[in-house]
């Protein structure tokens, strides 16, 4: 008679020891998401830089001169306002990328999952690092623009590792949480792309928050990643150092996110060959 198999563990020390105890094939995970996205194509990688910058050339356009939308703070002239709004682009689609990834991750390697020596709770690190591959492209594009403006970075620019913590981990339980669920509910990957949408436009993304009337300022408030919208532009742009009260919140609720995602994964993967 056999032993019945034991249950993945849940822990926080095996949530970042899916990571660390397989570096090696996360790293061709990853590298092979990347290569397989921008193969074919004739700028290949060139597109993590020049795609954005197309979208920002749109945004720009519309939003400072076609809606004539004004932003508060130091930086006022159209070069700034891209910059502004580029770091709450990159921020949202840093987010985006893992919601929209996640819900087809254990879908499209099924051939994975009967494996039982394979690392499942491997992947969703492999998508997390793939955004943060173009999250890293983006925030050198506004060091790069503020170097040329400027000449010099914010001292309050040292900070950003700070929030990249809380905010890796809150991506990283949307990751996890989304795959698991994507298995049992398929629709789910057509409403992932709605809920990035929605998100997009529900940060201050291309709006200040002083332009949100005071009976709605709540939702911004219920909402993390305007937090870190508001923390990342003050650090990088404006030379603000992020409160040690919102350090703290954050990365509070970037571990309970990461862990609660991380422990819906484990509790379900055991029933994705039946699905799959």
């Amino acid at each position: 008679m056999h032993a019945p198999a034991s249950r993945p563990s849940v822990s926080l020390g095996a949530l970042f020891a899916a990571a660390t105890g397989h570096a090696s094939l996360l790293w061709q995970f990853s590298r092979r998401e990347l290569a397989g996205r921008y193969r074919g194509s004739l700028l290949g990688f060139g597109w993590a830089v020049v795609n954005p910058l197309l979208l920002l050339a749109v945004y720009t356009f519309v939003f400072s001169v076609v809606f004539a939308l004004r932003w508060d703070g130091p930086i006022q002239d159209r070069a700034g306002f891209a910059l502004v709004i580029y770091t709450g682009m990159i921020v949202h689609a840093f987010f985006a990328e893992c919601l929209t990834r996640a819900p087809t991750l254990i879908v499209d390697h099924r051939n994975l999952v009967k494996r039982v020596v394979f690392p499942l709770h491997m992947l969703p690190w492999s998508v997390l690092l793939v955004a943060a591959f173009h999250y890293a492209v983006g925030v050198l594009l506004v060091a790069a623009a503020l170097l040329v403006r400027s000449g010099a970075l914010p001292a309050s620019a040292i900070a950003l590792p700070a929030l990249w913590v809380p905010q890796a981990l809150l991506a990283l339980g949307i990751a996890y949480g989304f795959a698991a669920l994507g298995v049992y509910l398929r629709d789910l990957a057509q409403l992932a792309g709605f809920i990035a949408l929605t998100l997009l436009f529900m940060s201050p993304v291309f709006y200040p928050v002083s332009a949100v009337p005071p009976a709605w300022r709540f939702l911004l408030d219920v909402n993390p990643l305007a937090a870190l919208i508001e923390a990342t532009r003050g650090a990088l742009l404006y030379g603000r150092w992020p409160s040690p009260a919102l350090l703290v919140t954050l990365w509070l609720l970037g571990l309970a996110v990461a862990w609660l995602g991380f422990y819906g994964f484990q509790r379900t993967r055991r029933g994705f060959a039946d699905v799959l």
